[in-house]
């Protein structure tokens, strides 16, 4: 009988073992429209992305076929994400409580003006650009996508907020 159980346990660490989604990208994005995205359009719009970065850094996109407010807060206080595209009404009433990263010298704020926001963090209010609307982008553009009410941006407990703006500034072109 201790030898089938020793089996068992030796069949599930293979297995689970195979259920490996291969390395960890350098930075993951998490994307949510009001519409939800299905994960075909998910995945032409991370090969893309990846194509126009090169080697590196390496992206992972993920992306869910329905809007969820608790998924999206969830996916925010999880801090494994470098990038968060959501909806433009959220992006705007999330970043009223502050914990996102100024974009200033990822993007000019003048060519993204509905992503420039007036935050108030510690007492202090400043203004800044904060999120990039994909509508305006080439990565949507180029491949037919309708980018309308969503906004990328990096939330201030993304793991690598320097790699996370290199791909932003990738995902900026205008």
């Amino acid at each position: 009988m201790r030898g089938k159980w020793l089996i068992v346990v030796l069949l599930l660490v293979v297995a689970l073992a195979g259920c490996d989604n291969g390395p960890k990208a350098d930075v993951s994005i998490f994307m949510m429209s009001s519409q939800g995205i299905p994960s075909e359009v998910g995945d032409k719009l991370g090969q893309s992305l990846q194509s126009k970065l090169g080697a590196a850094p390496t992206v992972r996109l993920n992306t869910t076929p329905i809007f969820s407010m608790d998924k999206m807060v969830v996916e925010i206080a999880a801090g494994e994400n470098g990038i968060l595209i959501i909806p433009g009404e959220q992006f705007k009433a999330l970043g009223q409580q502050g914990g996102y990263v100024s974009l200033d010298d990822v993007a000019k704020p003048e060519d993204f003006p509905d992503g420039v926001l007036e935050l108030t963090d510690n007492g202090k209010t400043e203004k800044h650009l904060y999120g990039i609307p994909m509508e305006k982008t080439k990565w949507f553009t180029e491949l037919n996508l309708n980018g309308k009410n969503l906004f990328a941006f990096i939330p201030a407990n993304a793991p690598d907020k320097e790699k996370a703006k290199q791909v932003l500034k990738q995902i900026a072109q205008k």
